[in-house]
């Protein structure tokens, strides 16, 4: 939702450690900071998966041996938070002009009790839903990256939420393009 915000600090290609280096690829490390406190078990978890969408779609090749750090500091958390990262995560590569093989976005669902299907849940929504997934969708072809499920839903209700997400990425999709015409046109 329109309260939940993140800020994402990217750094690197540099120089890499030598115990994080690897020899055909640029290393990509994910640090998520919540708004308060240090980073726990869930931030850990998300991390993993924020990194490893975000593999998916670096052309790490072009800068073997060197570090890239993505840094995303929780603002506020309003709801739909792996969401945001995603976005955040997915505009600092395009913004650091990194080559990506293709951009990606977040969408989370929320299943109601009833069977609708929310699209970016509050915090209050989430806590009342049976199941909450996020997906994180590439622009290519509407692909599936990443798909993260909290509570139990059944396949086909994971099909709904899935057809509903590839369609909210579009409007996603055109926010960036957007964003990057706004910023460029200056």
């Amino acid at each position: 939702p329109g309260d939940t915000s993140v800020l994402a600090g990217l750094y690197g290609p540099a120089e890499a450690k030598v115990s994080k280096e690897l020899p055909d690829r640029a290393a990509l490390e994910v640090l998520l900071r919540p708004k308060v406190g240090l980073p726990g078990v869930m931030e850990r978890s998300r991390e993993q998966l924020l990194r490893q969408t975000c593999e998916a779609v670096v052309l790490g090749v072009l800068h073997p041996r060197t570090a890239i750090t993505l840094v995303l500091q929780v603002l506020s958390d309003a709801g739909s938070l792996l969401s945001c990262c995603l976005n955040a995560a997915c505009m600092a590569l395009l913004d650091a002009g990194l080559p990506l093989a293709t951009l990606f976005c977040g969408v989370t669902c929320a299943l109601q009790p009833d069977g609708t299907i929310l699209l970016d849940p509050t915090a209050r929504q989430e806590q009342e839903a049976c199941a909450i997934l996020t997906f994180a969708i590439a622009s290519s072809e509407r692909k599936v990256l990443m798909a993260n499920t909290k509570g139990s839903c059944s396949v086909e209700e994971m099909q709904q939420c899935l057809a509903a997400a590839q369609r909210a990425a579009d409007t996603i999709f055109q926010f960036y393009r957007d964003s990057v015409r706004r910023r460029y046109s200056k």
